[in-house]
C-alpha cells in the first residue's frame, strides 16, 4: 500500500503545481530596435564632425505576468531589461520593472522603477510611428531628455517609486507617482498626471517636481499639456510645456511649444514635426545653465523632425528619418537618444534608417 501511495501523492501534487501555475498568465515579450546614422553636430562654420553610427534604440526584454486574486482583484508584475543591441550586455531590470494590484474598480498600483506619468505626454504629441526614440525622438527639447534627473531632466525612469492609476471613467483617468531618492536631505520626485481620450480627440495634463534631486534645497518643476485629434486625413498633435529650475542666482525657466503631424501615405506612414524651445528667463543671472538651457539672449532652439515608417509584417517595421537642432549661439542641446556630444551654438542633425521587430 505503501509503494502505491507514495507515486499517487507525486501525482497530486505535480497537478497541484500545474493547476497552481495555470492561474498565472504569463508573456515573453520583447523589442529590437537598430538603426544605422550619419550624425554631424556644426559646431561652428568651420567645424562639422560626422560619425557613422550603429545604435541601439530602447531594445528591450521582458517578463509580464497576472494572477486573478478574486473579488476583483489581479496581481501584476513586470521584469523589462535593456538590450544594448548594437554592443551586447545589457542591464536586467533597467527598465520599467514592478509588482502590483489592479482593480476595474479601483485602479492600478504598482511600486518598483518604471517611467512616470509625465513620460505619458509624450506619445501623445510625439513620433509615436518610430517609437518616441533614437535620435528621432521629440523629447529632445521637451522635459530635456538627454539628461538625466540628477542633472535637470525629467523624461527617465524613477527608481524606488510607488504609482496610483486610477480607472478609467467615462474617458478619463489620472495618475499619482512618488518616487523617493532614499538619500538625508530626503530628495524625492512626485507627479500628477490627468487624461482623457473620447472618440476623435485625446488631451493630458502632467506636472512633475524634482525635490533636491540635483542637491540641497534645489527644486526643479516642470508642466506639460498635449492634445491629438484625429482628422479624416492626419492626426494632428501639440504640446506646451514650462520648465522651473532653482540655482544659485535665482529662478531658470523655458517655455516650449511643438507642434506634429502624422499622415498616411502610400502603404506607410509620414511623422512631420516642428518643436521650439524659446530663451532662458527668469531671476537667475545671465549665462547661468542647466543642460542645454541658459538664460539671456540667443539661447532659444528649434527641433525639426520628418520620418516615414513602414510595416513589413505585423512584427517588423523599417522607418528612415532626419532630424535637425537649431541651437542658437548660447543654446546646448542635443539629441535625447544617443546624443551627439552638445556644444554651446551647435547645430546637431543626422540621416537614420532602423529596422525593428517586436516578440
Amino acid at each position: 500500500m505503501r509503494s502505491t501511495l507514495l507515486p499517487a501523492l507525486c501525482l497530486a501534487s505535480l497537478v497541484g503545481t500545474a493547476a497552481h501555475a495555470q492561474e498565472t498568465q504569463v508573456t515573453v515579450y520583447g523589442r529590437l530596435n537598430v538603426d544605422i546614422e550619419l550624425v554631424s553636430g556644426r559646431i561652428s562654420d568651420t567645424e562639422n564632425p560626422h560619425v557613422f553610427r550603429v545604435n541601439s534604440n530602447s531594445s528591450q526584454f521582458g517578463i509580464r505576468g497576472r494572477e486573478s486574486l478574486g473579488r476583483d482583484v489581479t496581481g501584476i508584475f513586470q521584469l523589462e531589461s535593456a538590450v544594448p543591441m548594437d554592443t551586447g550586455g545589457g542591464t536586467l531590470a533597467r527598465r520599467d520593472t514592478f509588482v502590483g494590484l489592479e482593480s476595474a474598480r479601483w485602479g492600478t498600483l504598482r511600486l518598483g522603477n518604471f517611467l512616470s506619468p509625465y513620460d505619458d505626454i509624450h506619445v501623445i504629441f510625439g513620433n509615436a510611428p518610430t517609437f518616441t526614440t533614437s535620435i528621432l525622438s521629440t523629447a529632445a527639447l521637451w522635459s530635456q531628455g538627454a539628461l538625466p534627473k540628477a542633472t535637470g531632466g525629467f523624461d527617465e525612469p524613477l527608481p524606488n517609486a510607488v504609482r496610483w492609476d486610477s480607472p478609467n471613467i467615462s474617458g478619463f483617468n489620472g495618475s499619482v507617482q512618488y518616487s523617493t531618492r532614499e538619500s538625508e536631505n530626503h530628495a524625492h520626485v512626485a507627479t500628477l498626471g490627468a487624461f482623457y481620450s473620447r472618440g476623435s480627440g485625446q488631451i493630458g495634463i502632467a506636472y512633475e517636481r524634482n525635490s533636491q534631486v540635483r542637491g540641497p534645497g534645489i527644486n526643479d518643476s516642470a508642466f506639460s499639456v498635449a492634445a491629438l485629434y484625429t482628422f479624416a486625413l492626419a492626426d494632428i498633435g501639440g504640446v506646451y510645456e514650462r520648465l522651473s529650475y532653482d540655482t544659485p542666482t535665482g529662478t531658470l525657466t523655458r517655455d516650449f511649444l511643438g507642434l506634429g503631424a502624422t499622415v498616411s501615405v502610400g502603404p506607410g506612414v509620414v511623422y512631420a514635426f516642428v518643436g521650439r524651445a524659446g530663451d532662458g528667463k527668469g531671476s537667475a543671472a545671465q549665462g547661468t545653465r542647466v543642460g542645454g538651457l541658459a538664460r539671456g539672449a540667443d539661447t532659444a532652439s528649434t527641433q525639426y523632425e520628418i520620418s516615414y515608417s513602414y510595416s513589413l509584417s505585423k512584427r517588423t517595421i523599417w522607418y528612415a528619418g532626419y532630424t535637425r537642432l537649431q541651437n542658437q549661439s548660447n543654446a546646448s542641446y542635443t539629441f535625447a537618444i544617443n546624443p551627439y556630444p552638445p556644444a554651446i551654438g551647435g547645430k546637431p542633425e543626422g540621416v537614420i534608417v532602423g529596422l525593428v521587430h517586436f516578440f
